[in-house]
């Protein structure tokens, strides 16, 4: 029976559209880091880059290369991580840049899929499907621990009405946010899906408020 991570991970991956806390375990991913506007041109390789891999792998049995526990599954969606660069840090006056931006974007991996086994896929894609972008790629373990996360519906950029909302629930909850670095899962195709149709879990690590 293929795995779908819809319906076994619900907690995660369909959260309500209202914050919540979740605790998030340690995931396999294939990684790749990057900086600046992600409406530029360059921005669709990494993706693409992320998916040729992620395939690789979905499609192993068939390149008769299936790692031990293999199992049926549903490509996980893309992940990325936000930050601004230093500069953008020091001098941020509440109006966000989309040139200073630094990403980290992922997808999730099985958890049969060892650090050896994605070694042979990123080296049997750097043959078949030769990308320069593929040299950056790394295949990690993250765990965000103890988060708040919601589901964000509409526009990108009204993304910071629903984290004012989730600071303030977490706030309430008696936690606050680690830092300004967020994750953002992406459950529609930007390419098809009208922005105000768009559905994109927002999280971020808290922890606990420190006594006056």
């Amino acid at each position: 029976m293929k795995h779908e991570w819809k319906k076994k991970e619900k907690s995660i991956y369909i959260p309500k559209n209202k914050p919540e806390l979740i605790k998030i375990p340690k995931f396999k991913y294939f990684t790749i880091e990057g900086e600046g506007n992600p409406n530029s041109g360059l921005f669709p390789e990494y993706i693409g880059v992320l998916y040729s891999l992620s395939y690789a792998i979905k499609m192993s049995p068939k390149k008769g290369i299936e790692p031990k526990g293999y199992f049926d599954y549903t490509v996980y969606p893309l992940e990325g991580i936000w930050d601004l660069n230093e500069k953008a840090k020091k001098n941020y006056n509440g109006v966000l840049n989309k040139d200073d931006l630094i990403f980290k974007l992922m997808i999730r991996q099985p958890d049969f899929v060892t650090e050896e086994f994605a070694q042979i896929i990123i080296e049997l894609t750097k043959e078949k499907k030769p990308h320069e972008l593929l040299s950056k790629v790394k295949f990690e373990k993250i765990s965000d621990g103890l988060c708040v996360q919601m589901m964000h519906l509409g526009s990108y950029d009204n993304e910071p009405e629903s984290f004012k909302l989730m600071e303030e629930f977490a706030s309430n909850e008696g936690y606050i946010r680690k830092s300004k670095v967020h994750r953002e899962i992406y459950l529609s195709d930007a390419r098809k899906v009208a922005p105000e149709k768009l559905k994109t879990i927002l999280r971020f690590i808290i922890e606990k408020k420190k006594a006056p």
